[in-house]
């Protein structure tokens, strides 16, 4: 857009690969916890978009085909979900993704009036669509669940996976948050 002042700024960025996280089910934070940032009250503007992306790795055994879910968490709000991510009957080991994409921040205020929404490409030989790049999340866009953005929030990447086994696994290797604003 010509003549519109714009900028983007890094809000989060992983500097070391991060643990990987297997045998669990409930999504949890797979970001080091050192490289956590804290969003400022009120720092989110209507219309700015979230530039998230992330390089890592998932691992599935052939034997249940788990499903892996991303979540963008703001706060204790998943402001963004993937949605359940299928993989093949093949079983991977450390194989690499991709994440990424924008989210638009649709709204803003207190309680849960802020939220998110948008799509994100995921990309990686571990779909059970035969693919190896999807637009997420898996079903009609909508806004993610609200969060309060008149106070400071943690910004985080949770992962859920269906099945906990030793094979099913997910590690991070780079997360990188910016906001481009307009």
């Amino acid at each position: 857009m010509s003549g519109v002042p714009q900028f983007t700024q890094v809000l989060q960025s992983q500097k070391a690969a991060g643990t990987l996280f297997n045998t669990y089910t409930t999504a949890k934070s797979v970001i080091n916890a050192t490289e956590l940032q804290t969003l400022p009250a009120n720092y989110l503007t209507v219309g700015s978009k979230l530039v998230v992306e992330v390089y890592g790795a998932i691992s599935n055994v052939v034997t249940a085909a788990p499903t892996f879910t991303f979540q963008l968490m703001v706060g204790s709000a998943i402001a963004w979900s993937s949605g359940a991510i299928t993989t093949n009957a093949t079983a991977n080991t450390l194989l690499p993704f991709t994440l990424k994409g924008n989210l638009r921040v649709d709204s803003i205020g207190t309680s849960t009036s802020a939220k998110l929404i948008g799509g994100l490409n995921f990309t990686c030989a571990a779909m059970a669509s035969g693919s190896t790049s999807i637009v997420v999340p898996v079903a009609s866009p909508a806004v993610g669940a609200g969060f309060d953005s008149t106070i400071a929030n943690i910004v985080d990447l949770w992962v859920g996976i269906s099945a906990s086994n030793a094979g099913n696994g997910v590690q991070i290797y780079d997360f990188d948050i910016s906001q481009k604003s307009f």
